[in-house]
């Protein structure tokens, strides 16, 4: 699929509603187990996300853009949330995540964004050279590996009680 910026927005105003459907109301008990060790759990992704409506991807594009004075990302810190999200509910995260992105894409749309522009370049510190393109593209993906990383979290809470039923279910495997 070509890239198609009013396809992407689709997804991206949807991830906070899918995000608030999945998660909305259930306890710690789905939210806060993990896969193991050097594994997030469900709350963790979120503050993952909301950091990223934080201090990623509106940055990156700007940048991109030439709106600032740098033409090289600053590197994502991929674990800010282990602070920013203590003390707060699932529900604070969810409306928290909401609002930013909310905010985010209205700020997308700001831009008015070309066909031309999608092939401008910015250098990831550790990818090199990126395009607006790439990096748009990889905020849909984004959201939706991470959705998919909350379900299967979620999921593999039921792994060793669903026994034989494992061998048909791919997301327990």
């Amino acid at each position: 699929m070509k890239y198609q910026l009013n396809q992407a927005i689709e997804i991206l105003s949807n991830t906070p509603k899918s995000l608030s459907a999945l998660l909305g109301g259930l306890g710690s008990y789905w939210t806060e187990p993990n896969e193991g060790p050097n594994t997030w759990s469900p709350f963790d992704v979120m503050g993952h996300l909301i950091h990223g409506e934080k201090t990623d991807w509106i940055d990156r594009i700007e940048i991109t853009l030439g709106l600032r004075d740098t033409k090289t990302f600053t590197p994502f810190d991929r674990f800010a949330q282990e602070k920013d999200s203590k003390g707060k509910s699932m529900a604070d995260l969810l409306k928290e995540f909401e609002d930013r992105r909310t905010e985010n894409i209205y700020k997308l749309k700001s831009y008015n964004i070309s066909e031309e522009d999608l092939d401008k370049t910015a250098q990831h510190p550790s990818l090199g050279e990126v395009s607006l393109r790439n990096l748009l593209s990889t905020w849909v993906a984004h959201d939706l590996n991470h959705i998919a990383q909350i379900a299967r979290v979620m999921a593999y809470q039921y792994k060793e009680e669903a026994g034989p039923w494992n061998a048909y279910l791919r997301i327990l495997q």
